[in-house]
């Protein structure tokens, strides 16, 4: 058992992950209004409210399974203390900001699990690591924009081949509002999968400190509160990446919008009903890529996409290591 925190630092440290759940519905706002925003469907200001919304009610729908892999399944719940939550979090915080500032898409799921892993391993080395879990995160690193991709390609592909015949603008108008229902969808996935990651810190941070008896569990408290912290962030908003994603990479027409959204909402959906923590940056950057490339390779601007895939490579090692500086930098403190 860790040792014992003060009731005052343990509420310091909910706070700073509540911050890093803040911080993770404005970085990852983009890839719940892009679509939206790009085809010109909603304002920004009224699709950070349909996305924050639908954020906030996710919990309704899935269960914790994500909590508890990201609590009890990267690295081993008896090497997690307040020392290396801290230098998880403060590791992909730094990070986030850091992309955020710059208008990059990265994974602010990915900073964390780098997080973790840096402070983990910088405390009890490498077997502090839980591989099977790790191991299965780190391929959906690959898997989830690989698949979103194809699966966005397949869908504008066939809904091309069944409205051949059909009047091109009434396609248009029918697609302008089932970008809603797919937007809603990629939202719910968002904050299902997504704060899921806080709430599994969160409650890990609590079974550390005999808080949670002697079964890892997550209370319907945080659960309540980090999707709380998730909408709220939404609602801000991050604009510098909703223009990357959403008119950088590619043009997007309704049809394209609502394949795209789609297609990386069925790929959260099952990530999150299996308990992998995916990035959902990667999934819907992943889609977007693929409805460009469905109306032809020059559509798609390789060179952005090709620095978000650098900015995907960087985060977890970079989490890591400022992770693994923080950790560090608490044993100085009293």
């Amino acid at each position: 058992m860790a040792a014992l925190l003060s009731l005052p630092v343990l509420i310091s440290l909910i706070a700073v992950a509540l911050a890093f759940d803040f911080l993770n519905g404005l970085h990852d706002t983009a890839n719940s209004i892009a679509t939206l925003v790009s085809t010109r469907m909603l304002r920004p200001r009224y699709a950070v409210i349909w996305a924050a919304f639908f954020n906030f009610i996710a919990f309704l729908l899935f269960g914790v399974h994500v909590a508890r892999t990201i609590g009890v399944g990267i690295v081993s719940a008896d090497v997690i203390d307040a020392r290396v939550i801290f230098g998880a979090l403060m590791g992909a915080i730094i990070w986030n900001l850091i992309t955020w500032w710059g208008g990059i898409p990265s994974s602010s799921s990915h900073a964390l699990i780098g997080g973790l892993v840096g402070a983990g391993v910088t405390k009890a080395g490498i077997a502090s690591i839980v591989w099977p879990g790790l191991l299965t995160t780190g391929a959906f690193i690959v898997l989830s924009p690989t698949l979103g991709f194809f699966l966005a390609l397949l869908l504008v592909l066939t809904v091309s081949w069944v409205f051949v015949r059909a009047n091109p603008r009434a396609v248009e108008g029918t697609f302008q509002w089932l970008q809603f229902a797919a937007a809603s969808a990629i939202s719910l996935g968002h904050g299902g999968n997504d704060a899921q990651k806080t709430m599994g810190i969160i409650a890990v941070l609590l079974f550390s400190q005999g808080r949670l008896g002697s079964e890892f569990y997550v209370p319907f408290w945080v659960v309540i509160t980090c999707q709380a912290a998730m909408a709220l962030g939404t609602l801000v908003g991050g604009w510098r990446i909703v223009h990357t994603v959403g008119s950088k990479i590619t043009r997007l027409t309704p049809v394209q919008g609502c394949c795209a959204s789609t297609g990386g909402a069925i790929m959260l959906f099952a990530a999150t009903y299996l308990g992998i923590p995916v990035s959902t940056t990667h999934t819907v950057t992943g889609s977007i890529i693929g409805v460009g490339a469905a109306r032809k390779v020059s559509a798609v601007r390789w060179n952005v996409a090709n620095n978000i895939v650098i900015a995907w490579i960087v985060t977890v090692p970079a989490s890591a290591l400022m992770a693994a500086a923080f950790y560090a930098l608490s044993g100085l403190l009293p």
